[in-house]
């Protein structure tokens, strides 16, 4: 009994993880790019809202990924 709620707390750290990073990391990642393009075309804020954008579609799109293959696994 004890294994099993030990497997499961390791698990929601482990998805809980996955989730943080992914939403993180690619809104960063964006700002980043959105950064670099503005300074590159000397467009200041466009790109920036753009990339912004895009990066959090992506990681919103990822965590559902992620999310949904957590719980297909599970009984």
């Amino acid at each position: 009994m004890q294994k099993n709620k030990n497997h499961q707390s390791f698990r929601a750290i482990g998805l809980y993880s996955a989730v943080l990073s992914q939403l993180t990391g690619s809104v960063l990642v964006g700002i980043f790019i959105g950064r670099w393009l503005d300074e590159h075309y000397q467009m200041e804020p466009l790109f920036l809202i753009l990339c912004l954008l895009a990066g959090l579609s992506a990681g919103v799109f990822a965590v559902v990924r992620t999310i949904n293959y957590y719980f297909d696994g599970e009984s």
